[in-house]
């Protein structure tokens, strides 16, 4: 059975496809967790510093600079590994540093909402329209049927850019949260990638991987730093370029199934935070505690079983969308990370609430000897 699970050909698929994405990840790791340090000093120098109190639920000013030291660990893993070998490698660097340095701004001093919007729509026409390859052009079926999408292309792509940045701007609501929920979707990708062959994807994939396991050094609950409007935005479109350069162009049924179902749980949560402001007759971009992560802190979950929660359901679905890409065998592997992170939670539960599940027979055959 074991030789069924990891076979030889299995085992030379990872060597081949994934193994490239080694170096880049540790790269990116490494150079992010040397500077988070420094972002934090920056903050405090420039005064990008998040106040508790409003909305916000940590009780300490803390600093906000994050996106910055998560960007320089992902282009130094990129100008390394990338740079001379992949045209698209520029644009990339420059939109994505583009999102983190504008962002920046709301961080120090929030925009309006419609400017922040005209900030997002345009970095994705700028992705759209000036990075090589930054088009969804077609999409596969089962079957083999090829849907080119012609004249809707552009506004399809422009329209998969802007959900991304505000599905992980509206995801960063918990300690550790998107930073994490980020790096299993870059995972995911780089996955899919992998079993297609596409190697700089691969390498792409796990740079942003890197950066995200580096800042989750300082960011995991306790928080020591945030990423701010401004990481949320570089991994937004970052992650929205890669999965366009990746499995979007490539004819396989549902090509975008992959990092979409992984990011199920918070484009639904993102989609309903849109329809209930408007029919509240507010903006979509107004802030509210309503959030799946608020509510689930409001259940009585704490910032890290609120983050194991969608780390589980995220690699699920992840694993569910890379069946499609031939890697069955992650499905098993999910389904025991989801099991083990729900038993944390539920054992976290039980013991910081104190409730007791009945089972008197239990008690006698545990009890010490000598004191039935």
């Amino acid at each position: 059975m074991s030789g069924d699970f990891v076979s030889n050909e299995a085992l030379i698929s990872l060597r081949d496809h994934l193994l490239p994405g080694l170096w880049p990840f540790l790269v990116a790791f490494v150079v992010c967790a040397l500077a988070v340090p420094v972002a934090i000093r920056l903050s405090r120098r420039f005064g990008v510093i998040a106040a508790p109190g409003g909305r916000h639920a940590h009780s300490y000013p803390t600093p906000l600079l994050g996106g910055l030291a998560m960007y320089v660990g992902f282009a130094v893993a990129v100008l390394v590994f990338l740079f001379k070998d992949y045209d698209a490698t520029a644009g990339v660097l420059v939109v994505s540093g583009l999102a983190m340095a504008l962002l920046i701004i709301d961080d120090r001093r929030p925009m309006n909402p419609w400017v922040k919007l005209g900030v997002q729509l345009f970095l994705s026409l700028i992705a759209v329209f000036f990075v090589s390859g930054m088009q969804i052009t077609y999409f596969g079926l089962p079957g083999g049927h090829i849907v080119h999408l012609e004249m809707l292309a552009a506004p399809i792509s422009v329209f998969w850019l802007l959900g991304m940045q505000n599905t992980v701007n509206f995801l960063d609501g918990a300690d550790g949260l998107a930073a994490g929920v980020i790096f299993i979707v870059a995972i995911v990708l780089m996955l899919a990638a992998g079993e297609l062959k596409q190697i700089d994807v691969v390498q792409l994939s796990a740079a942003l991987a890197g950066t995200c396991a580096g800042f989750l050094l300082f960011n995991f609950s306790p928080a020591r730093i945030f990423m701010g409007d401004s990481g949320a935005h570089f991994l937004g479109i970052a992650l929205g370029m890669i999965s366009i350069l990746g499995v979007a162009k490539v004819a396989v049924a549902f090509a975008l199934a992959a990092p979409a179902l992984a990011l199920a749980v918070p484009i639904a949560d993102t989609g309903w935070a849109i329809l209930r402001r408007r029919m509240q007759r507010t903006s979509v971009a107004t802030p509210d505690l309503l959030h799946l992560h608020h509510r689930l802190q409001t259940f009585g979950l704490d910032a890290r079983q609120t983050c194991y929660v969608f780390y589980a359901a995220t690699a699920l679905l992840g694993a569910l969308g890379l069946t499609l890409f031939g890697h069955g065998r992650v499905l098993a592997v999910a389904l025991v990370v989801t099991a083990a992170l729900t038993s944390t939670v539920a054992a976290d539960i039980l013991l910081h609430t104190g409730w007791r599940i009945p089972a008197p027979l239990l008690r006698r055959l545990l009890s010490e000897p000598g004191t039935r």
